[in-house]
């Protein structure tokens, strides 16, 4: 178990010092955009509830890699962080996939949900926005 331990902290020593500027350069990581989006109707305060939204691989060179979740406030920005194998043969179909995550409702203010959906035509980010209400 000791080992088991060891390996693991060394897997996550080495994950954290990879950065954009010390991968490999045949892989990137590109933000997704949120194509749907389920979020409840209400959370009540001290409890732990879920957030499903599906996103779009592009093709088979990208990855999910995790959920970008940015707290500001009462407000949480939400888009899909991705991994992009390049220089290899991609195939031209799309991936429409899932992604559960838990939200611990910890503010008694009405959380605001903000899901990226791309760019406007002056490279400006547009998200859809929902308030979600607090009991």
């Amino acid at each position: 178990m000791k080992k088991f331990a060891l390996l693991l902290t060394g897997i996550l020593i080495f994950s954290s010092c990879l950065t954009s500027e010390n991968l490999p350069s045949n892989v990137t990581f590109e933000i997704l955009t949120i194509d749907e989006y389920d979020v409840p109707d209400t959370f009540t305060v001290g409890k732990v509830d879920t957030i499903a939204v599906k996103y779009t691989l592009p093709n088979n060179c990208y990855s999910f890699e995790n959920v970008y979740y940015e707290v500001q406030d009462t407000t949480r920005i939400v888009a899909i962080n991705s991994f992009v194998r390049l220089e290899e043969n991609c195939s031209d179909v799309e991936i429409q996939e899932e992604h559960k995550f838990t939200v611990f409702v910890s503010q008694q203010e009405d959380y605001v949900f903000k899901f990226y959906k791309g760019k406007d035509n002056d490279g400006k980010d547009i998200f859809d926005e929902v308030v979600v209400p607090v009991n």
